[in-house]
């Protein structure tokens, strides 16, 4: 179903393309050796070419190269043998140059595309204009000093990736759902670590609104959003603005705009510049970046395999739901780990296990999947001892809790509280025979037809045996006895 916005002339459609800055990972900045270490003190990764320092030339890191060309080959994009680099002229005091350094005309990385899912299984493709290198500028921090402003140029020269989407999406659901799936695919590449709170992942929204069938109209960008929530958000709310502007008789700005998370409206920051006002030319400094088609094909050889190809074959060769694949191969730590625990054991049951008791225990401990107490490897001796009858299911999940809190290995717990499940049918019997003496009488109601009592002396036994008998021997011997 379509997204509109019901104004008092009728339904309006939203037109939405984001303009990704994703931090490409890398240990040095992208023209500098300066270091790119998150939370660092300010102004302790600074050299004299991110500082501006007169004289001072650029030099290109090669492994942000491969990045940018590794992040196009992940979004199934042309890449450009052939790219330049270009100044942005502007003025700001955290950009000490006056310039940027990025693309322009030129970029290293053409089009491409993704594909979107969104929450009712429906897919679209979302068009990819271009991926572009840049450098960071610094930041400015207004809440030191009450009448003074910091700079701190950590950030200045760090490598940047402008991903630019084409005016694809229609919702805020659909924003939310491309830029979920490109930070997914940066993260499996690992070209981004996609953390949006630590400012590695930014978004710049491009909104605008117009009738069902008409041309564009005026848009406007909200700058620098670092959530997808936020994204989704501002994207409502600058749609509802534009809405009673275009509906009151009056006309949408090309502007720039902040989201207010706290009031959950947007508003006016500067006038939107065009590329002119930031008179582009190519930077004296740097010559044409020129890179080979067998270098290319390398890079491509080696990328590992991306969320929808290991989605289908968690389908295909595993036999898994849709769903179990989906949440599976969110994020590439978790198929890892997945794929550890299924090694050599049924895929479906390590799927179970996985997505059901071992997520409930990482919620519960308050722990991600790169510092749980149990490792992948220790999942899985946990559903060998379970295929081998040393425990069942129930006792299973006891040992599970308890390597949560301990981080030891199942057999260790096992041994140690004596939970192995008792295979052992003179043992079983034994006890069913105790069960049966001191409920004589629940014994001839049975044999008189109450079959329903059958789950009582089950439950009976395994009580007395503390959960430890095998229940499929359990089940098996009453019902030989009982009858």
């Amino acid at each position: 179903m379509s997204y509109t916005i019901e104004g008092t002339t009728g339904p309006w459609e939203v037109v939405i393309g984001l303009e990704v800055h994703a931090q490409v990972t890398s240990e040095a900045k992208l023209f500098s050796g300066a270091a790119t270490e998150f939370g660092a003190e300010p102004n302790t990764q600074v050299s004299f070419v991110d500082a501006g320092f007169p004289g001072m030339l650029p030099v290109i890191n090669g492994e942000c190269v491969a990045q940018a060309v590794r992040t196009g080959l992940g979004l199934n994009a042309q890449v450009n043998l052939w790219s330049r680099f270009d100044r942005k002229n502007y003025f700001y005091a955290d950009l000490p140059q006056g310039y940027q350094i990025s693309q322009y005309q030129f970029p290293i990385i053409g089009t491409g595309q993704i594909e979107i899912e969104l929450a009712d299984g429906t897919r679209k493709p979302i068009g990819i204009t271009r991926l572009h290198l840049e450098q960071d500028a610094g930041k400015s921090l207004h809440d030191q000093h009450p009448t003074k402003s910091y700079i701190d140029l950590n950030r200045s020269g760090v490598a940047l990736m402008e991903i630019v989407s084409e005016p694809d999406l229609r919702s805020p659901e659909e924003a939310g759902a491309y830029l979920t799936k490109l930070r997914q695919i940066l993260r499996y590449l690992g070209t981004c670590d996609g953390n949006m709170e630590q400012g590695s992942l930014r978004a710049d929204v491009n909104v605008s609104v117009r009738k069902p069938g008409e041309g564009f109209r005026t848009r406007c960008e909200v700058k620098n959003v670092n959530s997808i929530r936020f994204v989704m958000q501002a994207v409502e709310a600058e749609a509802r603005r534009q809405v009673e502007l275009w509906e009151a008789g009056e006309e949408v700005v090309q502007e720039t705009r902040l989201f207010d998370t706290s009031r959950g409206v947007t508003r006016s920051m500067r006038s939107k510049e065009d590329a002119h006002d930031y008179r582009y030319f190519p930077d004296p400094d740097l010559p044409p970046l020129v890179i080979e088609q067998a270098w290319v094909d390398q890079l491509k050889a080696a990328l590992p395999e991306l969320p929808d190809a290991r989605r289908a074959r968690y389908v295909g060769e595993f036999g898994l739901t849709p769903y179990d694949a989906h949440v599976l191969t969110l994020e590439k730590e978790t198929a890892a780990f997945y794929e550890t625990v299924a090694r050599g054991r049924d895929p479906k049951v390590a799927a179970n296990w996985v997505t059901g008791d071992f997520f409930a225990g990482l919620n519960r401990t308050g722990h991600g999947i790169g510092d749980s107490p149990v490792s992948a490897e220790n999942l899985g001796a946990l559903l060998d001892l379970i295929a081998d009858n040393t425990l069942s299911g129930k006792l299973a999940k006891e040992v599970l809790e308890a390597m949560f809190e301990t981080g030891k290995a199942p057999g260790e717990i096992v041994e140690e509280r004596g939970l192995k499940q008792v295979t052992d049918t003179g043992a079983i019997e034994a006890v069913i025979d105790q069960v049966m003496a001191a409920n004589a009488g629940k014994v001839e109601e049975y044999r008189s037809g109450k079959d329903k009592l059958f789950g009582f002396f089950v439950g009976q036994t395994m009580k007395a045996m503390q959960g430890k008998g095998n229940p499929a021997l359990v089940n098996e011997l009453l019902k030989k006895k009982l009858g």
